[in-house]
């Protein structure tokens, strides 16, 4: 079934379970987050981000072309300040595909679906293969004096995937691809192969680790 989300596309893409830092500032944006905390049950502040595959979150000419799946997302935190604008902490919830988007109002608004996760088991040998390689390459950053991303793994394979794909060194392509996969089994294999690239990268070019050329803005908080 379709549902209506305030929407707020962004430069990177939001993963289910992984919280994140947001600064508002524009107009359209600053009426979504006034929208939200109108809604008295703070549950339910919800909104929608998916990612800007071309253009920019800001400005007359902002989000021009979209990727149709992003992630249904809760307010948890917001802060005002003096001059108008907020920082946010928001978690990802769930997948959801954009079906329409419509920007005549005070802040855009998206008719959107829910993308259901695949159930599928996920072997051990798969989970154990991408930890083993996220802590090599965390153990590599060290090793060049560089401050890995710090987080307790989770044990469920779903959200293990979800923790991979937020703390490694992706593209904004990359990130959407994991976004996209159906199953917790197929992100695994693919963020182990993304890392695993990383890690011969870092190898052969160990004064400048391809982390600097493919991690984009966002980070977990």
């Amino acid at each position: 079934m379709s549902d209506t989300l305030p929407m707020f596309p962004l430069n990177t893409v939001l993963f289910p379970g992984m919280s994140v830092p947001l600064q508002v500032f524009e107009d359209r944006y600053r009426a979504l987050v006034h929208h939200l905390l109108r809604v008295e049950d703070p549950t339910e502040r919800v909104f929608g981000s998916v990612g800007i595959r071309e253009g920019y979150e800001v400005g007359e000419h902002g989000a021009q072309w979209l990727f149709r799946v992003g992630c249904r997302v809760k307010m948890t935190e917001v802060e005002s300040h003096a001059d108008g604008t907020f920082e946010l902490v928001a978690v990802g919830l769930d997948r959801i595909e954009l079906e329409h988007l419509d920007t005549s109002g005070a802040y855009p608004v998206g008719r959107v679906t829910s993308l259901q996760e695949h159930d599928v088991s996920v072997p051990d040998a798969v989970a154990e293969t991408a930890q083993v390689t996220y802590e090599a390459y965390r153990e590599a950053l060290l090793r060049m004096d560089r401050e890995p991303p710090s987080a307790e793994l989770p044990q469920d394979p779903a959200y293990l995937s979800w923790a991979l794909a937020a703390l490694s060194p992706l593209t904004i392509g990359e990130r959407q691809e994991l976004l996209e996969a159906e199953d917790a089994e197929g992100r695994l294999r693919m963020v182990t192969d993304v890392l695993r690239g990383e890690l011969r990268t870092m190898r052969v070019f160990p004064s400048l680790p391809a982390t600097d050329i493919a991690r984009t803005r966002w980070s977990p908080n």
